[in-house]
């Protein structure tokens, strides 16, 4: 859908920044600011404005995500639980057009899975073609939220939540092999926020999705390694 476009330019990071959560830290400043705001109309009244920014360096993608929301809950602790329940924010990043991608999706409480995806087709046991990423490897991501780990009952009042990660670039080439020089490769993705058991349920994505379905790579937008 808008393939050749660049959408986003993912800067390169001057330093590696501290893990905490803060969105008002200088490192981010370096960074270019994009808005997940196309909401789906399945969803509920209720669309928290949430921003995201991204950086890399030699070793990994830096992220980090703010939103101001409400109805937050969470109740999923661990790694491959269905995080995406809960109040959540979602990264996929496609490295190589012609290869699969990889869904990262973290929970308000910093609970996360990751899958690499060769056929996102829907079967009852997810996906046609995909592989779990196994712990070993998917605990070489770090995540930290500003909020507890698990959030029940529900809030209802409005809150600002951030949470910030770290991807290494192993990760990705394990199955993707050497990655090679970074500075001027455009990958491709999205950015999505969404909450579906908690009382306002709602679906959102930085470029939008032609169907009520965040697996949609035709729908990714480019990123741009600068």
């Amino acid at each position: 859908m808008l393939q050749g476009r660049v959408n986003y330019t993912v800067r390169l990071a001057a330093a590696a920044p501290p893990l905490q959560p803060d969105w008002t830290d200088p490192f981010w400043r370096q960074a270019e600011t994009l808005k997940v705001e196309h909401f789906r109309p399945e969803g509920s009244d209720h669309c928290p404005d949430t921003s995201a920014r991204l950086l890399y360096d030699a070793n990994g993608l830096y992220g980090i995500f703010r939103v101001q929301d409400r109805y937050v809950r969470c109740v999923r602790t661990q790694y491959h639980d269905p995080v995406w329940k809960d109040s959540c924010v979602e990264f996929f990043a496609q490295p190589r057009p012609d290869r699969g991608y990889f869904n990262f999706e973290f929970n308000c409480g910093g609970a996360f899975l990751c899958s690499y995806i060769t056929n996102p087709e829907r079967t009852p046991e997810g996906f046609k073609e995909f592989i779990k990423v196994p712990a070993s490897i998917g605990q070489t991501i770090r995540v930290k939220s500003s909020l507890p780990q698990r959030v029940e009952p529900e809030i209802t009042t409005p809150v600002v939540w951030m949470l910030s990660f770290w991807i290494p670039l192993a990760l990705f080439e394990h199955y993707l092999g050497p990655l090679g020089t970074l500075p001027g490769q455009v990958w491709r993705g999205n950015f999505f926020k969404c909450a579906e058991e908690n009382s306002h349920p709602h679906w959102a994505s930085w470029l939008p999705v032609d169907e009520f379905n965040f697996h949609r790579p035709n729908c990714f937008g480019s990123l741009r390694l600068a």
